[in-house]
């Protein structure tokens, strides 16, 4: 019987060999790595907003913070204006 491999366990060998880490915690981070990038623009708009408002930002600095921050993710989004994120987190 074939043993039936997913489509990331190159990835996962990979991990395996080039690290410390164990074939279970390494699927395990690249399915965490991919929940991570999956997340949309939106929901990434919104955590982050919760994220830096608890430690203490004001919005001018939360929105120039995550305008800042959008084109380096994996996937980046379209360049959206500051009224664009407020119009997310808020409606």
């Amino acid at each position: 019987m074939l043993e039936r491999r997913s489509s990331h366990d190159d990835l996962i060998d990979h991990l395996g060999r080039s690290t410390a880490l164990q074939r279970g915690e390494a699927a395990r981070v690249v399915l965490d790595v991919l929940a991570y990038f999956d997340e949309s623009t939106d929901d990434f708009v919104r955590r982050r907003h919760r994220e830096l408002q608890s430690g203490g930002l004001v919005n001018t600095e939360i929105f120039e913070r995550i305008a800042a921050e959008l084109p380096h993710r994996a996937v980046a989004p379209p360049e959206l204006s500051l009224r664009q994120l407020r119009r997310i987190v808020y409606g």
